[in-house]
This record gives C-alpha cells, structure tokens and sequence, in this order.
C-alpha cells in the first residue's frame, strides 16, 4: 500500500525535496567531514591511530551493515516515521560525539550516528518517490543526485573550516540545527507511505550479516597493531568466517531474505558487488591518509588540509555534470572498466610522485587522474546492478550495491590504515625519520589501491554485460531517477523499495 502527501503547485511543492535532500547532504557529508579533524581530535582526546580508524569505521560499518533491514523496517512501518527516527537519532549521537569526553565514547557514538544514518539513507528514494510524479520527479532526482555528489567535495573542505575557526566539535554540533531543520520541514510537508507491509524483517540476517562485518574490521585493524598469527587476530577472523557461513545458510532458507544469493549467481551481478566494494576502498579512504600527512608534517590548516583533497571531487563532479548524459548511453562496462583503470592509474602517479620533500602539489595529478575514474565510473555503477538484476529484485539489488559501497570504506580504511601504521612503526625518530614514515606509508597505501583498482578493471572488462544504461537517451533520465524507476517497478511483484544509490 502507497500513501503519499500531494505537494501542490508552486514554490511549495519542492519542500519534501529539500527536507529529503538535507538530511541525505548531512549523512554523506559526515563520511569524510572527519578527515580534516583527525589531528585535533588526536591531540584533544588523546586518541591513538586505531582509534582514529575507528572513528572514521564505525560510522560507515554501521551505515553498512544496518542499511538493507533499514529498507524493510521503513516500507513495515512507514518510511517518513523512520526517516524522523532516523534524523533524531542522528542528532541525538552527533550531540554525544560532539560533548564525547574520550575517544571510546566519541567511537561509540559514530556508530550510533550510522544507525541513524541508515535510516535516513534507506528511505530517501522511496520517499522521493511518492512526493513526485512525471517531470517533477525527474527534477526531484536531479537535484538530489547532484547534491549527494557535492557532499563529497564540501566535506574535508567544510570539516576544516569547522575545525580550523570554531573547534573539531563544531563538524558534529552543527548536526543539531540542520536535523531540526529536516524534522519540521518533513512532519509538516510529506506524508507517510508504505511497501509489502505483510513482509517480515530478516533480523537473523541482518545480526549475521553486522557481525561478520565488524569482526572482520576489527580483526583487519588488530593485525596490523598485533600480530596476523596472535590467538586474538585468528580469533576475530574465525568469527567473522563463521557469521559468514550462517549468514549463507540463513539466507537460503528465509523466505524473504535480507539478500537474495541467486542473485550473485549472475555473473554480471556478482562482479559489480565486488566492483562497488573495491573501488570505494581503493577510491576514498585515502583521503583520510593524505589528510593526516598535510597537517602533521606539512604543517597545512585543517583548512588547507581540506583543500588539498579536494581534487578528486572537483574532477568527478566535472565528469558528471559535462558527461553524464553520454555515460549512461554507453554499455556499463566500459565506462565502470576504464574508470577503475583511472582509479589505478591516480595511485600509480602518487607511488611515482610522492617522493622526498614532496609537497601537496605533489598529490594534484595522481588525485586529478583517479577523480576522472570516480566521475566515469560511480554514475553507472547502479545502473549497472539494476539490469543485471531481475525486475523484481532491483530494490535489493539498489540496496546491495549501496551496501557493498560503504563496506569497501570501511574494510578500506582497516587495510590500508594497517598498511600506513605499519610504516609508521618502521620509520624511527626525529621529525626527518616521521616525515619519511609518512611519505612511505602513503606510497604503500597508493600502491595497493591502485592495484586494487587496476585487478578490479578486468573483471569488470571481461565479465559484465548489458546494454546502454537505463537513463540513456531519455530527458531527464539519470542515475537517481532511474534507480527509483527500478526500485518502483518490482513493486508489483511483492519486492520492497531499498535506496537508490548515490
């Protein structure tokens, strides 16, 4: 059953946008509002280099892992009531990181803040769907895709100006008048809508699912601080491996499973799982690296610090808005193929120009060159898991594929922070000795991204298949408005809307 709020005409009709678009702009924005803030937080809590990992994983674990029972939770009990929840809670955990007296309660509530934000997340586009209609909804769309993608340029750039004029506080204290803001305009401008309210949540699941995610994320960060051969690493490691399998088994005899597992029996299907996973991990978290090496040994502003990242996300959002038309026309391989080789070649340039005495100049091609790659190569992405999925399952599949997105930032920055430290480990004393610390452990980290990205390019190359993307050609067609044109048609077989992707 589908209820929805009619908007009316005029200016008016766009404030569910802009309630919806807010909150969406806040949750992606605080993936890498942290990257800039990293150093203060250090030095004001205390906090180690694990616990800074943590800060940056714990709220993408839980986005992750809470993101698909999300989906079905807000189409059983309605998804602007889950939204509201969503955004209160939000706010609720952003207040506590922002007053977190230690870093174990400021990781306590990142977590909680991606609970929060998986909510939110979840019931964006089928909310989007039920406030807009023909030509509106297309425009509704736009705007909220085009928004999302801002988010990743403004937030190292907003975080270090949080940081840099007011305190690291700031980047999570300024949650609280925005979520206020997206509460009122929500309860007073959209209505309440439903899926399958007959279906049952899969919270075996989703419990096997959230376990074997965080116990791997530990286990990755533990063996690089302990050892890979200590009773506690292999230990973590066993029980991320044994939640896997009751996951599988689990999934394979639940009626309405949280994930479908025919579905990576399409060969289409399953690569582009393990595309989204890797290229979010060999795209992004480096950021967060490069953002502790300009101000701990450059000496940059959080400000600076920000703007030093912001290439990436400048050369993406020119993709999109220049091409973005021309690559949902083109069969998805090719622009998800050379787009990780972009990604690749971006982390090759900064192995051969980080060397010593390299400056922040030194970052400008290798980040230019990879955010060509995430410009060519994200837009698609969903697209492609739409048609390689069945029409009944495009929810999930669109649900999925935000999924495997998030956990590739999070298990990224385990592997590549366990990378980092380790060179930090090995780099000795003196400020000379910590700054070639710095350089090797970013070099590492670039090198393994880009291999990474290159190794992913061929299966996606070789494997995928597919016509021209669903938005190809047609007016006011694109990524956001095709995901939702998907996620709305399986509901006639019985399926739930899940997120669109970003």
């Amino acid at each position: 059953m589908i209820m929805w709020y009619a908007p009316g005409n005029g200016r008016g009709k766009w404030w569910p946008l802009v309630a919806i678009t807010l909150g969406n702009f806040m949750l992606l924005v605080d993936v890498t509002i942290v990257n800039t803030a990293l150093p203060r937080m250090a030095d004001s809590l205390g906090a180690s280099f694990t616990s800074l990992q943590w800060v940056m994983d714990s709220y993408a674990l839980a986005l992750a892992a809470l993101l698909m029972v999300a989906g079905s939770a807000a189409d059983l009990f309605g998804r602007r009531r889950l939204y509201v929840a969503g955004l209160a809670l939000f706010a609720l955990a952003s207040l506590a990181c922002g007053l977190a007296p230690g870093a174990d309660v400021l990781v306590a509530a990142r977590a909680v803040q991606g609970i929060g934000a998986a909510a939110m997340f979840a019931t964006n586009t089928p909310l989007l769907m039920a406030a807009y209609q023909g030509r509106d909804r297309g425009v509704a769309f736009g705007v909220w895709g085009g928004t999302s993608g801002a988010a990743a340029a403004v937030g190292p750039v907003l975080g270090g100006v949080l940081t840099e004029w007011a305190d690291w506080r700031a980047i999570f204290l300024v949650n609280l008048p925005l979520t206020a803001v997206a509460v009122r305009l929500t309860l007073r401008h959209l209505g309440e809508s439903y899926g399958d309210r007959g279906a049952r949540i899969d919270w075996p699941g989703a419990a096997c699912f959230t376990v074997c995610a965080g116990a791997l994320t530990y286990g990755l960060m533990r063996g690089g601080d302990h050892g890979w051969t200590g009773t506690g690493t292999l230990a973590t490691l066993a029980v991320a491996v044994l939640a896997l399998l009751v996951f599988v088994a689990v999934e394979r005899r639940t009626a309405r499973p949280l994930l479908d597992l025919r579905l990576l029996r399409r060969p289409s299907f399953a690569v582009l799982m393990a595309a989204a996973l890797l290229m979010q991990a060999a795209a992004f978290p480096y950021l967060t690296f490069v953002g502790l090496w300009a101000q701990n040994v450059l000496g940059m502003s959080p400000i600076g610090a920000g703007l030093a990242a912001t290439p990436l996300a400048l050369m993406s959002l020119l993709v999109g808005v220049f091409g973005g038309r021309l690559l949902q026309r083109m069969r998805p391989q090719l622009p998800l193929g050379v787009g990780l080789l972009l990604i690749g070649a971006g982390g090759l340039l900064h192995v051969a120009l980080l060397r010593t005495g390299a400056d922040w100049p030194a970052l400008v091609p290798g980040l230019a060159v990879s955010g060509l790659g995430v410009g060519a190569a994200m837009p698609v992405l969903v697209s492609a898991a739409l048609g390689a999925a069945p029409p009944e399952r495009a929810g999930m599949a669109s649900g999925a594929v935000n999924t495997f997105r998030q956990l590739g930032f999070a298990f990224g920055i385990a592997v590549l922070g366990t990378v980092f430290g380790d060179a930090l480990r090995h780099a000795g004393t003196g400020r000379a000795a910590v700054a070639a610390g710095y350089l090797d452990g970013l070099r590492d980290i670039a090198l393994v991204s880009g291999v990474v990205a290159l190794a992913t390019a061929l299966p996606v190359l070789a494997v995928v298949r597919g016509g021209r993307g669903p938005g190809g050609g047609r007016p006011g067609g694109g990524q956001g408005a095709d995901a939702a044109r998907g996620a709305e048609g399986s509901r006639g077989a019985g399926e739930p809307v899940r997120e669109a992707a970003v």
